[in-house]
This record gives structure tokens, sequence and C-alpha cells, in this order.
């Protein structure tokens, strides 16, 4: 039987946001979340490259960790460890719909118990100033997406906080990022004010009256234009199918192009893959 928050992924797909659900996320965990009144912001203390290398331990658990300099030992904590988790590119993955062991303890607004009341967003993130500024995407994203959710459950921006301003003594650092700054961005995004965002088109403007359209490509949709651009990129196999290997490869060749790596081919890519070989329709 599925968690109370199946609505997660419709939510945020309905405010454009990228989505990407992973397997089992309806019932992982053994227990549900009570009434929901905020979400609490995160930050991953993660690797430094990759889109989003901490997925693993947010879905399965952190390990016990001994202590290193400046920072104590840690306890194993079973996952899932957040409904959520935000990419640097701005994918949000749905990681669980029911209860997370993301807050401990803590209290926000006279709310204690985070783990039952709060969503968690655990954003890709290192946590220290090696790791800064975030990038535009992510960014964007995160204040769209805790400003679609507390839209939903019929609450303000000023039930969103950082992990410390629940947890202070804690986690004082979590996340490196000025909440007030934060939740004045979510407010604007729930009161209508905030620009809107530039979204992909779905095909390529012609080059010419008349001229063919490429349509965006994304995880998910197959046909024999993915097949030419897996081939193209040297993704095996080359079936037309298009998985995460592939958004894996797209977003390597739109980093090495300074393009914002998202892993979704839209007309910026298309130009850039047509200079290293045309791929038409």
């Amino acid at each position: 039987m599925a968690h109370s928050l199946i609505w997660l992924p419709e939510v945020l797909t309905r405010a454009d946001l990228k989505v990407s659900k992973v397997p089992g996320w309806e019932n992982r965990g053994k227990l549900d979340v009570g009434r929901i009144f905020g979400v609490i912001c995160h930050h991953t203390v993660g690797g430094l490259t990759g889109n989003m290398p901490s997925l693993n331990v947010l879905v399965n658990g952190r390990p016990a960790q001994p202590a290193r300099p400046g920072r104590p030992a840690k306890r194993a904590l079973p996952g899932p460890l957040a409904q959520l988790g935000l990419a640097r590119d701005g994918t949000y993955y749905v990681i669980t719909a029911g209860r997370a062991n993301h807050a401990g303890a803590g209290s926000f607004q006279d709310i204690v118990n985070g783990n039952s009341n709060f969503i968690g967003i655990e954003a890709e993130n290192g946590g220290e100033m090696n790791d800064f500024p975030w990038p535009k995407v992510q960014l964007d994203a995160y204040y769209r997406g805790v400003a679609a959710i507390l839209r939903h459950i019929g609450r303000g921006a000023e039930s969103c906080c950082g992990h410390k301003e629940y947890a202070p003594k804690r986690k004082p650092l979590d996340p490196r990022l000025d909440m007030n700054a934060f939740r004045s961005s979510v407010k604007a995004i729930l009161e209508g004010t905030a620009p809107k965002p530039v979204l992909i088109p779905p095909v390529e403007p012609p080059a010419q009256p008349g001229g063919l359209r490429r349509p965006t490509l994304r995880r998910g949709m197959k046909g024999d234009l993915t097949k030419r651009v897996q081939e193209e990129l040297k993704v095996q196999p080359a079936i037309g199918n298009f998985g995460p290997k592939t958004e894996a490869a797209v977003r390597a060749f739109q980093r090495a192009h300074d393009l914002v790596p998202d892993g979704i081919i839209g007309p910026k890519t298309w130009l850039e893959l047509d200079k290293v070989k045309v791929i038409k329709p």
C-alpha cells in the first residue's frame, strides 16, 4: 500500500520541474508521515562532482562514520533519509512517499517531530565554501519545488525552514544558504511576483521557413532520433531508449560545451550536437 505523500511527483511536475521517481518510492520505509506542516531544507554534504552522488545514501541509509578532524563520529542511520533529493541539474528524485529520517531532534514553530510532520528535501551540495555558489538551475528548482509543496498543503513561505533552524546546535550550517532570502524567493513564487522560469520548448525553432524541427528529447523517450544521439555519444546499447546512461552521456556532453547539464536535448544542445555531426529527423 502506498504511503500518504503519493502526490509529490504530480505536484512537482505541475510546477514544470524535472522529476525522476526512484523505483519503490511509493511504499519505501516502514512508516507513513503524519500531518504535514511544512518543508525542511537540507544539503547532502556529498561529493563535489556528479549530479546526485548522494542518492544511494538517501535511499538506503548512512553507515556508521568514524570521527574526523572537525567532525564527530556518526552512528548508522537507516534510510530513507529524505522524501526528495534535489540534483545539481534541478532534477527532483522522489525517494519515498512516507516518513524519512531527515530531521531528528529539534523544533520549528513548536513542532518537534520533524520526521513525521515535515517533508525533507536533501539538495546535492558539499556543504563547504568550495561548493559555492550553487548552480542557478538547482537553486531555482529548490525555490519552486518548496513553493509547489507549500501551495499544495495550504501553507505559506514561513512554513519552510533550514535544518539549521530546526536543530541549530546539531546542524548549524545545514544548509549553507540564507534562509530568510530563501523564504523571500519562495514567497515571491507563491504570490506570483517571481519571474517565470524559462522552459525548454518541446521542439527546436525551424532554421528556415518550412524547415524540419527536432523534438526535445529527455529520459523516457524512445525512437530512431534517440538511437542516433546514442550512437553519436557512444552510448551502448544504442537501442533508442533514453534511459539513465543516455542522460549521463548528454550531461557530460553539455558540461564539455558550457551548457546547463540537465540531461535534456533541447534547441541549445541540438546546436552543439550539429557542430559535431548533424542529426536530422
